[in-house]
């Protein structure tokens, strides 16, 4: 195959690629949106977060249900043979039930309001459960600088066809852990 084939094919692919992504994000878009709103975003264990969310829909949606997460991630650095990679592992995840299966009317606009617990680390039963161990593990894996825990908030409308999802960076204090 001549070069130039090889980089127009390559081009190509990329180029559908990029596409695909966008009309998703305007598919996602045009059903409707949600905006979360944290008065706080630094935590300790055993706090609780309190937040709320708008959610709008521009069209009629059938939502399987609605769901706050706070979703913890691990997400490691290496090196190799001078190539840097990152690579990400969801550690924890816990999740409010806002509203079960419900259809959404077209331009519907409400206000939810929520809490969600930040894992008392220091806990014995949470330093039992497997979780828990997981999660102690990795915090003493922090020492070394390639690794590291981002937390976040997520909204979603799990419906037909495309979610409805946002999410914010939260900041839970473990060094209590090391």
């Amino acid at each position: 195959m001549p070069k130039n084939t090889v980089l127009i094919v390559i081009a190509v692919l990329v180029g559908s690629g990029v596409i695909a992504a966008i009309a998703y994000y305007v598919f996602r878009f045009m059903k409707g949106t949600i905006k979360l709103s944290l008065p706080r975003t630094a935590f300790n264990p055993g706090d609780t977060i309190i937040g709320s969310f708008n959610l709008h829909t521009k069209k009629s949606i059938q939502g399987n249900k609605l769901i706050v997460s706070l979703i913890g991630t691990q997400v490691t650095r290496t090196h190799h043979n001078g190539k840097t990679q990152m690579h990400s592992r969801e550690i924890y995840r816990d999740e409010v039930l806002v509203e079960d299966s419900k259809t959404y009317d077209a331009e519907s606009k409400a206000k939810y309001n929520f809490e969600i617990a930040v894992p008392n680390m220091q806990s014995p039963e949470f330093l039992n459960s497997t979780v828990g161990q997981t999660l102690t593990a990795v915090v003493r894996l922090l020492g070394s600088r390639s690794t590291h825990l981002k937390w976040k908030i997520e909204v979603r409308l799990d419906a037909k066809g495309i979610d409805l999802a946002t999410a914010k960076s939260v900041s839970i204090n473990t060094k209590q852990l090391i």
